[in-house]
């Protein structure tokens, strides 16, 4: 090709390029389109099929094109860009500098790979020269398979930025950086932690047997951390202990509190110990480091005689963590231990109010919202707000892209399961307590899942299948004793043993349980309000029982955040009562504390009623048609069903699950005492004008 102008036969051809059916995924087509329009670019075309792939491949105009070409170009031996430009744009390849996406597809599937790979790495060594960093380019280069140490590292450092806020993020990076020849070893722990964090347990797992495989594996504590986090999600917290372990003390350092979550979650108290003390181990002067050595520190003071400084110590350290903006995976995050330890003290508000804080600021990321979102729900759930767990449970199951994993799996099945005790469901109960025995099978027992094991044991017992869960009863007495038998992890265990007892009508069982909520009783408050429940229980189903007493009892059990077992003891107590005053009296107690719809007079504690039935219907629970009681989201989905969205629709809108939607709209229906949906949007209108009189 001379530098003169070419003749109109000489023309850059036009791409036109598209014969019927042609596919890279039908062979059966005529011609690939870029074996057409590569068959066009040849003889004096080549140097435009030349330049239009350099270009392809990344180098720009104005600017250092591939030596063999600027070579050409400035020895004369092809024309001037000045005048090559201009008819490729004539031939509509080029547009402002760029090649058109068409032409490059074609040009990039038709040249052999090795020919584009040799011009990338003539690229990157451009980028290494100047000093300008690859960037995103580096991840495009990668999948077009050029393996290259610097593109590595450079995706590498990438997915290291992003370990920590973006945990998805980076295992594509570390994905990448492997298939541009990262070293797998060198960056096993950090992918591990990447999948863990981002909720892919498999993929973390077999990142981690690559790192333990090696001869000398690199960052091993990194991976142990992983390793432990990824046995608890599966419900198997003895097997993170167990990973500890062969850590050992010598190389545990600043995983050290996270060994002691899982040593004393799983009963070794005396391996905690050995690993982490938190009167002499400094932690790291930083939010993360200072945050997780609180998380132990607060775990071995729940095992002392003052653990209520423990509830302090973790919601601090759960604050921390919220401020660090850290996601990594951990046996239990501090904003779930906080709320364990909230709900085991009879505070199921401040675990609810640590939960949500936590998720808002994404603690723990995504593999962590689950069970952040299933606490809440039991929060809700204890303080008898049954539409609220429903909600939070919905929540959980969305909050990640990856299925439960089998401890949030064994945590919303004992959920679902108390739901339906409290509403006197008995056919979703039983259909609950099947989907529970499942996950059963696939978790044991640990310090951390008492209470979902404390709901079953009641349930069990209920449904006359204790049997099936005598084994994990004992198996939770053998943790707590190895624990020395610590007050607020077992006060609620042995409340739950009781109701079994009672509920089984098993003096001897009862025994024990009563006997230590007593001894309980000296250091903890809450304790002897179970404590008096407990005795008052026992003497309304003997029939001889003091009215006064009971009510005590039942509105003790109220103020710890127990309003639905204390309304069960009231309204049990009722249909027993000798005189009607005392009926009366304790009637009016179950009403305060579970002002809703009661039935079943007769109900033993187990039953799903609270008051007898005489006990007078709240219309509407007591919202006036005004929609004073109406929540802001709640208004908010109103006026949007007013507007006649689906449930799909007002998802969409306010970003919520369509399932959401629906049991907002169901509580709605409740409050306002609506008999049907003409009635309640005729009441959603007469609330919402109220609230807003400008309103039509």
């Amino acid at each position: 090709m001379t530098s003169q102008q070419p003749q109109p036969h000489e023309a850059v051809p036009h791409l036109d390029v598209q014969p019927h059916g042609a596919s890279p995924d039908h062979p059966d087509a005529r011609l690939h389109p870029a074996e057409v329009f590569a068959a066009q670019l040849k003889g004096e075309n080549a140097v435009v099929r030349e330049l239009l792939l350099a270009l392809s491949v990344g180098f720009v105009l104005p600017g250092p094109l591939p030596a063999d070409l600027q070579r050409k170009l400035d020895s004369g031996q092809i024309e001037s860009l000045d005048t090559l430009i201009p008819r490729v744009e004539q031939g509509g390849l080029l547009v402002d500098g760029m090649v058109t996406n068409p032409v490059r597809h074609a040009l990039l599937v038709a040249a052999p790979s090795a020919k584009v790979h040799a011009l990338q790495r003539e690229l990157v060594d451009q980028y290494a020269n100047s000093g300008q960093p690859l960037g995103e380019f580096a991840r495009e280069l990668a999948s077009f398979g050029l393996v290259d140490g610097r593109v590595a590292a450079c995706l590498e450092q990438m997915a290291d930025k992003a370990l920590h806020q973006n945990p998805g993020l980076a295992s594509q990076l570390y994905g990448e950086a492997l298939q541009a020849g990262a070293d797998e070893i060198g960056t096993a722990a950090r992918r591990a932690q990447a999948h863990a964090a981002d909720g892919d347990l498999d993929a973390a797992t077999r990142a981690i047997e690559t790192l333990l495989a090696s001869a000398e594996p690199a960052d091993i504590r990194r991976g142990i951390d992983v390793a432990a986090a990824v046995w608890a999600q599966r419900g198997m917290l003895a097997r993170s202990a167990e990973s500890y372990r062969w850590l050992g003390p010598s190389r545990v350092g600043a995983s050290a509190p996270m060994a002691a979550v899982a040593m004393i979650g799983s009963g070794d108290r005396a391996g905690a110990d050995a690993l982490f003390s938190f009167d002499t181990m400094p932690a790291l002067p930083t939010l993360l480091g200072t945050s997780l050595a609180e998380a132990g520190r607060g775990i071995l003071l729940s095992l002392s005689n003052a653990p209520q400084r423990a509830l302090t110590v973790l919601i601090h350290a759960s604050d921390m963590l919220n401020a660090a903006k850290k996601a990594l995976p951990l046996p239990d995050t501090p904003a779930a231990l906080a709320a364990l330890i909230a709900l085991q003290s009879g505070e199921p508000q401040v675990a609810q109010a640590v939960c949500r804080a936590a998720t808002a600021a994404g603690q723990g990321g995504d593999a962590a919202a689950p069970r952040l979102h299933l606490l809440q729900a039991w929060s809700a759930m204890q303080m008898d707000n049954l539409e609220d767990a429903r909600l939070a449970i919905n929540e959980a199951s969305k909050a990640n892209h990856w299925p439960l994993v089998p401890r949030d799996q064994f945590l919303r099945a004992a959920l679902e399961v108390g739901l339906a005790r409290r509403s006197g469901d008995l056919p979703e109960l039983l259909m609950a307590w099947e989907r529970a025995r499942e996950a059963m099978l696939h978790t044991s027992v640990d310090l951390y899942n008492l209470l979902p094991w404390g709901e079953l044991i009641i349930t069990a017992a209920r449904l006359r299948e204790s049997s099936r869960v005598a084994r994990y009863m004992e198996e939770a007495g053998q943790l707590l004793d190895r624990l020395g038998n610590p007050v607020l992890w077992s006060v609620p265990f042995h409340w739950a043993a009781t109701q079994a007892a009672l509920l089984r009508e098993r003096p001897a069982d009862l025994a024990p349980h009563a006997a230590a909520l007593a001894r309980a009783a000296r250091e903890s408050q809450f304790a002897g309000v179970l404590a008096r429940a407990g005795k008052a229980w026992v003497s309304v189903l003997a029939g001889d029982f003091d009215a006064a007493a009971v009510e005590a009892a039942a509105r003790g059990l109220g103020r710890v955040g127990m309003p639905w077992e204390g309304a069960r003891l009231a309204g049990h107590a009722a249909a027993g009562a000798a005189e009607r005053k005392d009926m009366m009296r304790l009637l009016s107690c179950a009403r305060d504390l579970h002002p809703q719809e009661h039935s079943n007079p007769t109900g033993s504690p187990g039953s799903d009623g609270a008051t007898p039935s005489a006990v007078p219907k709240a219309s509407g629970n007591g919202t006036h048609v005004n929609g004073s009681n109406l929540s802001e989201r709640e208004k908010e989905v109103a006026r949007l069903v007013l507007e006649g969205k689906t449930y799909r629709e007002i998802g969409e809108t306010i970003y919520i699950s369509p399932r959401t939607a629906e049991h907002h709209i169901a509580r709605m229906r409740r409050r306002l005492g609506a008999e049907n949906r003409a009635d309640l949007l005729a009441r959603l209108r007469i609330a919402l004008s109220v609230e807003n009189p400008s309103q039509d």
